[in-house]
């Protein structure tokens, strides 16, 4: 079991309506990460999917039983918090048994659960040390355990990672998918680092001002977004977006005109078009250097060398925002120096006035590997 679904959740403090009529179905066994920037109401959602907030309305069901009024002790979750929460004064052993005491277990079953625990951990040399004897990777797999030996039907991660530096946390990454993939659990987890979302979901949702914005897999977000925010949240660097005005519109593709340029892109037109403001998004890596089918010059003011690859900063004429493109990192540029870049029409996003994508007449992902196997 494990199976979840909101339906039309809200909740408000006050005046303040933080998530606004949320419905989500979330099968068994499946990643779901919530993701969103700060406010957008993630944790708040998984709180009440815990118990721990008060649902102002709708439903939150589990295995098909309405538990608006249950406790979260009687919901058949666990909660991993951003801070560890562990005793400091007991052992590894006694912190990760500790729920299980609670509810009045035998020390067979105890010791059971807590040993089966810490082998799925690889914490079996480390279950008499105390929490500060550990690394912070060592103790959030402590508290991990101490969800796992009380065997929820659903694992709910708030921000587990965040508190860790960047290698751990990418180690910790891979031990939670593949901790997943052993257990085979339900699994909803929050963050506000899309590239926790993008590696380790199965479904991600992604959030904005207490609204669903999509919900889709990771490479589906990324590939198809379907409106100005997810296009612009998902990816990194961040998509661009440049300001143009349509010249015609037919089924099969729609005209453009950019910065006196006008560019040709494969989506479907709607009635009414011509004349109208719109929106075309390019993402940083699909641009390259030199001519091409749109070209632009452009003077990077930020170069940022990576190693792998380099990242570059330039203001362009209407541009609110710098406009950011990804190179090879062999490939050398300077700063303050202009340069020629350009990218396809078909590797592009186009959005109406209201931040609307429109559909696409190719799969980008398609041509993305396909351009793999060219290569």
């Amino acid at each position: 079991m494990g199976q979840l679904s909101l339906k039309s959740v809200i909740k408000t403090f006050g005046d303040i309506q933080v998530v606004k009529s949320v419905s989500l179905d979330v099968t068994e066994g499946e990643f779901i990460v919530f993701v969103g920037p700060s406010g957008c109401g993630k944790s708040t959602l998984l709180r009440m999917i815990a118990g721990l907030e008060h649902t102002t309305a709708g439903d939150i069901v589990i295995d098909g039983k309405r538990v608006n009024d249950l406790p979260p002790v009687k919901r058949g979750i666990a909660m991993v918090f951003q801070s560890y929460a562990l005793y400091p004064h007991m052992s590894v052993y006694e912190n990760i048994a500790f729920p299980l005491r609670v509810e009045g277990a035998s020390e067979a079953v105890i010791r059971e659960k807590v040993n089966a625990a810490a082998a799925i951990l690889h914490l079996e040399t480390r279950l008499q040390q105390r929490p500060g004897q550990l690394s912070g990777g060592q103790r959030q797999r402590v508290a991990i355990g101490r969800a796992i030996v009380r065997a929820p039907e659903i694992f709910l991660f708030d921000e587990p990672l965040s508190n860790l530096d960047a290698a751990l946390r990418a180690d910790m990454r891979i031990e939670l998918t593949r901790l997943h993939k052993q257990l085979g659990a339900t699994m909803i987890y929050v963050t506000h680092d899309q590239i926790e979302a993008m590696t380790m979901a199965d479904r991600i949702v992604v959030l904005n001002a207490g609204y669903i914005a999509q919900v889709g897999a990771p490479l589906d977000l990324y590939y198809k977004p379907q409106n100005v925010f997810v296009a612009g949240f998902i990816g990194n660097p961040r998509m661009n977006f440049l300001p143009a005005r349509c010249i015609s519109a037919s089924a099969t593709e729609v005209e453009l005109e950019i910065q006196g340029q006008r560019i040709t892109l494969p989506v479907v037109g709607r009635a009414g078009l011509e004349g109208s403001e719109l929106l075309l998004g390019i993402r940083p890596e699909h641009i390259s250097l030199g001519a091409g089918e749109f070209t632009m010059k452009v003077t990077p003011t930020v170069i940022e060398q990576l190693g792998q690859q380099t990242i570059g900063y330039a203001t362009i004429p209407g541009g609110e925002e710098s406009f950011l493109f990804v190179l090879p990192g062999t490939r050398a540029i300077e700063d303050d120096e202009e340069i020629v870049i350009s990218f396809s029409a078909r590797e592009c996003h186009l959005f109406d006035a209201n931040g609307d994508a429109f559909e696409r007449l190719e799969d980008i992902a398609g041509l993305a590997k396909a351009s793999q196997v060219s290569v």
